[in-house]
Order: structure tokens, then sequence, then C-alpha cells
């Protein structure tokens, strides 16, 4: 019977276990220019192990796609170099690291977009949701509708993100549909009121995702290709009118790619915060239906996520907050040693407080609970 610490794959990519670490937005690229830096590198690297796979936080595909300040793009030749030294970092240590590709979508600000462009969505319905700027979190600035003739467009650019992801380095990519960004935003109807080939039925609101699966796929195959999907997702004031269905569909339809994973966000968080007495229930519905590894996300702790895996329900378990404070994560669940307890303060900008400074345990603590 599998359990976290059982080898798994994904795709091609071969694990020594199933502690997978979440993408986390932490806002520590270096500005201007929104280029990882040492100090990214730094943080990475102390949370590969051997065998383990880490998913790299959001990262814009474009100057319209960013969402907050100082969070890493993807689209100039010093983002990708930035990058390289964080796989570097990373492989040093024998793990294995995806890039999250990410388009916020209307889930922006006019500060953060370049010179008299605003944010874009499938509809021009704007969120009430705040963008984290300079100076801290700001309301969303409104939307416009994406023109029909821009989708290809934009398709065009995750395809190039994911071209640079492969020159910096990274094991695979991951396309983010979840938590109300843009993708998100074309796949729940409250967030789309298309009538073109975009809109309306499922059949037509997956159309984008679908195609950008597409065309990340002809850059690095199927099997380095991941997607993250959020099916009871409220973030970024989303919602949709039959999420069973509208999640069926896409896990179906995604089946037929041959992926590396399909990443679920359980319905035990909204946004930030854990919904109580909420059951993880999404992934094992989705994983019949894609087909492949699914990795389950949502505030899981050691129990929950062997639990999980025992049942079937899920391949691996994806940490996002014990990771931040834990960087020998991995280490700490396998030997059933203490947790340190995460600064929620420190999250978000900043430098390496609450960055790279929690310390993994020494050798005389892990030799002890060795035995």
């Amino acid at each position: 019977m599998p359990t976290l610490f059982t080898p798994a794959r994904v795709g091609s990519t071969v694990l020594s276990h199933r502690v997978v670490m979440a993408p986390l937005t932490r806002m520590r690229a270096d500005m201007p220019g929104s280029v990882p830096g040492d100090l990214m590198a730094q943080y990475y690297g102390q949370r590969a192990g051997v065998g383990g796979l880490i998913i790299a936080e959001a990262t814009f595909i474009s100057p319209l796609g960013r969402g907050g300040y100082a969070s890493p793009g993807i689209h100039t030749d010093a983002q990708v170099a930035g990058w390289r030294k964080v796989t570097s970092a990373v492989h040093a240590k024998g793990g294995k690291i995806f890039l999250q590709l990410w388009h916020a979508g209307r889930q922006s600000h006019v500060d953060l977009l370049p010179p008299n462009a605003v944010p874009v969505a499938p509809s021009a319905i704007t969120a009430d949701v705040r963008a984290l700027l300079a100076d801290g979190p700001a309301i969303a600035s409104p939307a416009r509708e994406l023109a029909l003739a821009e989708i290809p467009e934009v398709i065009e650019e995750y395809r190039q993100a994911a071209v640079r992801a492969k020159s910096a380095g990274f094991d695979g990519v991951e396309v983010h549909a979840a938590n109300g960004y843009l993708i998100d935003q074309f796949l729940q109807d409250n967030a789309n009121h298309r009538l073109d080939a975009y809109g309306g039925p499922i059949e037509n609101r997956a159309r984008f995702l679908l195609q950008v699966v597409e065309a990340v796929v002809g850059v690095w195959g199927a099997d380095r290709v991941g997607v993250r999907v959020g099916p009871s997702n409220r973030f970024g004031d989303m919602g949709d009118s039959g999420p069973d269905a509208t999640f069926g569909y896409i896990a179906t339809a995604l089946s037929q790619y041959g992926l590396a994973y399909l990443h679920v966000i359980e319905p035990r968080v909204k946004g930030s915060i854990d919904e109580a007495g909420r059951v993880a229930v999404a992934a094992a519905t989705l994983k019949p239906l894609f087909g492949g590894p699914v990795i389950a996300a949502g505030g899981f702790d050691k129990a929950e996520a062997e639990a999980i895996i025992a049942s079937g329900g899920a391949d691996m378990v994806a940490f996002g907050r014990q990771f931040v404070a834990n960087p020998d994560l991995p280490d700490r669940l396998r030997l059933d040693l203490p947790l340190a307890p995460y600064d929620r303060t420190t999250f978000y900008y900043g430098n390496a407080k609450g960055y790279t400074d929690y310390p993994a345990l020494e050798a005389p603590a892990r030799s002890a609970a060795a035995g």
C-alpha cells in the first residue's frame, strides 16, 4: 500500500516520496524587473531534497499577466537567467522543480501593468479582490474583455513561457487554472459571460484551458506538464452554477493528453483561510475521470495526507504553509519530528526574515528520531 514515503512517478519524473512543495507566492523577486535573485535561489535550495518535487510559485507569463508586486516573471532573458539559479540550487540537492505558469487576468491593477494597460478577462466583470502592490493591497482595477482575436496571442504567450521555462532548467511546468486567475475566469460561469466560442456551455468555457495545455504540451511533451484546478474555489470573487459538472468535464477532457498530473485544491481552504470541518473529496472525485496521477492540496497534516494516499483518493499531497517554516519538511514528517510554527505576517513582501531564516533540524535531532 502506498504511503507518503513510497516512490511515485509524475509522467517521466520519478520521485522518491510523495510530499510535494506547493506553489507559494512569496513576493521576493528582485525589483525592478521581477527577476528571481540569490535570495530566491537560497530559499528553494533549502527546501529541495533528494527525489522530491517542488512546484515553484505563480510566475507571470507576460507583462499583462502580472498580478502582484515582486512576483517573478518568465518573459525576459533576465528572468530566465534568474530562474536558472533557482533550478541549479534545487538540482544540486537532488530535487525536481516544475514552474507554475500564471496569468492573473482581472486579479490585477493598473500600477502592476504596462503604461495605459488595464487588466484583461474573459468578460468585463471586475473582481471584488485586492491586488498586492508595492505599497500594500489595493482593490483590483476594472477589467476589459479580451477580444476574440487576442485570445490566440495569450495562448502564444503561454507557449513562449513554456519555452523559456525549459531554457531556465525546469523539469516541467504546471498550468495554473485555479484561484480565480485568468484560466479559472474562463472556466467558471460567474466570470465568463461571453457569447462566442469561449463562453456559454462548459465545452466552450474549457476551450481556452485546453488550447493552453496543447500549446505547452507542444513544447514539453505531456509527461512534463501538470494542471492545477480548484473545483470549489470562491477566492477572487469566483463561482460556478454547476461546479461538479464543470470540473468533471475538465478532468475528463484533460485525461486525453496523458499529462504528468492533475493538481487539485480541496474545499478545505478559502484563499488562505482554513474551512473548518470540510473534508477532502475533490481529488478522489476527479481522479477516476482524469485517470492519471493526482496531487491533492488543502491544509493537510501528516495523518490526513497518509489517509488520502492509502485510500487511493490521491497519489501525492502538496504542503504549503508548513513548508515555509520547515525547509526540511519531508524529513520531519518521515521521522515524526516537531514542526516549527510559521509567521503569517512575513509570508508576503520583505526579505530574508520569514523566508530563508527558518532553520532545518540539526543532525543530532534527526539521528535521535531515527533511533
